[in-house]
This record gives structure tokens, C-alpha cells and sequence, in this order.
């Protein structure tokens, strides 16, 4: 068989295979929890290879739940630290990439409508290109005041403390060219920017799906870029439906139980359990989904729950 021709026959059976995961309802492990939230959990394999995940389904209309989130500056909570400190929530999830050497969050954080973090993430190019340093427009998912979400692609740094979004992936990046202790513009983006105003975000990266379709824009958001969308980790994602329900998703990893998943497989879980949107949140070690303060999958760091700089919250007003 050719080549081109064995990569679309693989493509298609890894495909089919994340399309017949069979997911059962654990609400019972994880109670209480309103009628307007649901906890589902599969074991089925992918690929051949052993596979554990859950997702949580949550109405974003229910006016007695607040999707929020919490930050910390330069240090970091585990997850249950997080729970405890923000009064035993329903549902704790990791998100942000953030820098292990300042405990900085990289990506947007904004809690009842104040942008705690903006992006901070700066690429250097390789080889001839290597006195490039890029700054990628990053994506993040929002929830307005109204329970509306959105995913975007954001244009908000140190310079402005404010979130201006882009609804196409950039075409071309914004990025800097070092000469001694100075920088000089060199691109400008030609997308249109646009004021966005949610009460809630966390951002991550890259999108995944986009109106219903797969379309992972790792190249453009300068993350997990050429073969590395195939590598297999521990993911973290969230996105939604197209009749207002929060989808989180995280998938367990490392270990002889869980082998993780791909970008691509991720991005087909989450179509295949009725996300219009959604997008890739830190993962590997950092993965951590607390229920009523009880953890779901496992986590792959050693020590256990990675301290992390920033969580997503749902709570019961």
C-alpha cells in the first residue's frame, strides 16, 4: 500500500474508532449535583491503545450556576488547594499554560469581567530565523454575563488590559526582530479586532474545532506545530454546543491504564460529543478535573496534582 495511501486509511480507521467511544453517566459518583449538570466517563479503547476519560455537560442558562474562575500571582495552588480556598466549588478544572520559572499564567484569565492576566507568550523563530521572536495572538473561550460562550483568537498583552478578538486565525504574526537590547515591529496582523466583552475567560491553545468542523490551528497559534499534534499527553479542553451547554473534557495519560490522546483525536472526541467550538487547554501533567472536591482521572505528575497558576470554576450561587 502506498504511503499517502496507508496515513488515509489510519486517518480513517483512528477516526471511526474515537467515533464509537461509549460513554456512560457516573453522576451517582459524584453527587450532589443539579439537574442542569452531568458527569460522563468512557474507558473505551482508541486506537487499539488503553483510553480513560471524562466529561462534564453543563447548562449554561441554569442561573444558579457561576462559571468563573480564579487566579493566583506568581505562585501556584494545586487544584484542591484552589477548591478549598474558594469555598468547596462543584467543579474545579486546570486551564492557563503558564511559566514554570515566574508561576505566570501565559494566557487570558478574566473573573467577573476584569482581565486578571492577558497573553505572555513569546516565540523564538529557529534556525535563520532564530532572531525572531513571534507573539502569537492565542485563543480562549468566554462566557458572557447572558450564558453565551465564544471561542476566539484574542489580541491582549501587557500593553493593553484589554481583550480584543478575532473570530479568524491570524494570518500573520505580530513578531519582534532583536537588534542588541532593542525591538522593532516588523508584521502587523491584518485581521480585524474586535472589543470582547465576557464576564468569564480562560485561555489556552491551540482551537480545535471551529463552527462544528475540525480545524486545529496549532501552526497558527505557534503550539504543538509540525509532528507534535500527533503526540499523545494528557489533555484538558473545553468548548460548547450550539444550544448553550459548557462541555469540559479531560482525558487521562501516562500510564499503563491511559495512553492520552492526540490534538486530532481530542478534536474528534469533542465534535462527536456535540461541541460546536472548543478549544485545547494546558495538559499533560497539569490535567486535573475535581468534582465535589473528588478527582476524576488521574493525574501523570508523580507528586500528584500539579500546583497550577489559574482554575475554571462552576459553583452553585
Amino acid at each position: 500500500m502506498k504511503k499517502g495511501l496507508y496515513t488515509l486509511f489510519l486517518s480513517f480507521i483512528i477516526t471511526n474508532l474515537s467515533a464509537q467511544l461509549v460513554w456512560q453517566n457516573v453522576d451517582s459518583l459524584f453527587q450532589p449535583l443539579p439537574k442542569t449538570i452531568h458527569v460522563f466517563y468512557t474507558d473505551t479503547k482508541v486506537d487499539t491503545a488503553p483510553f480513560r476519560a471524562y466529561y462534564v455537560i453543563a447548562d449554561l442558562k441554569d442561573r444558579k450556576s457561576d462559571f468563573t474562575a480564579d487566579t493566583t500571582y506568581k505562585r501556584r495552588l494545586t487544584p484542591t488547594q484552589f477548591y478549598e480556598r474558594n469555598d468547596k466549588p462543584l467543579l474545579v478544572v486546570n486551564c492557563t499554560f503558564f511559566s514554570f520559572e515566574t508561576n505566570q499564567n501565559l494566557n487570558v484569565v478574566i473573573k467577573e469581567g476584569k482581565m486578571l492576566s492577558v497573553n505572555h507568550r513569546l516565540v523564538r523563530g529557529k534556525g535563520k530565523d532564530s532572531s525572531h521572536f513571534y507573539m502569537p495572538h492565542l485563543s480562549a473561550i468566554g462566557i458572557s454575563a447572558n450564558g453565551s460562550a465564544d471561542v476566539v483568537w484574542l489580541k491582549s498583552d501587557t500593553v493593553r488590559w484589554r481583550a480584543f478578538a478575532s473570530q479568524k486565525p491570524p494570518t500573520n504574526q505580530v513578531y519582534f526582530k532583536t537588534n542588541r537590547s532593542t525591538k522593532e515591529t516588523i508584521v502587523e496582523d491584518p485581521n480585524k479586532w474586535k472589543k470582547w466583552r465576557m464576564e468569564t475567560s480562560v485561555g489556552g491553545g491551540p482551537i480545535l474545532l471551529q463552527q462544528g468542523e475540525i480545524k486545529i490551528t496549532n501552526e497558527e497559534e505557534m503550539m504543538f506545530t509540525g509532528k507534535a499534534i500527533n503526540d499523545k499527553h494528557p489533555r484538558t479542553a473545553m468548548g460548547y454546543t450550539k444550544d448553550n451547554k459548557l462541555i469540559i473534557l479531560v482525558v487521562e495519560g501516562r500510564n499503563s491504564n491511559a495512553g492520552g490522546a492526540t490534538l486530532t483525536q481530542e478534536a474528534q472526541i469533542l465534535k462527536d460529543i456535540g461541541c460546536w467550538e472548543a478549544l485545547n487547554l494546558d495538559g499533560g501533567g497539569s490535567s486535573c478535573l475535581l468534582i465535589n472536591g473528588k478527582e476524576t482521572i488521574k493525574p501523570s505528575d508523580k507528586s500528584g496534582q500539579r500546583p497550577v497558576p489559574a482554575v475554571f470554576i462552576i459553583r452553585q450561587k
